[in-house]
């Protein structure tokens, strides 16, 4: 492994996610499972499911 892959390894480690961030990884998550079972199966339509399941 190189000197600079091992230096972004290690920051990557050190990185805090956001509340933004997890909800976009979450959100990202479930689009990439769910279309696997059904093609129909939207980005736009995990963004509105998921904006339902928010809080106000």
């Amino acid at each position: 492994m190189t000197e600079a892959t091992e230096k972004l390894i290690s920051a990557a480690k050190l990185h805090q996610f956001t509340a933004a961030e997890k909800e976009e990884h979450r959100r990202s998550f479930a689009y990439g499972k769910t279309k696997i079972e059904n093609s129909r199966i939207t980005r736009e339509l995990i963004d509105r499911e998921a904006d339902k399941l928010s809080p106000p």
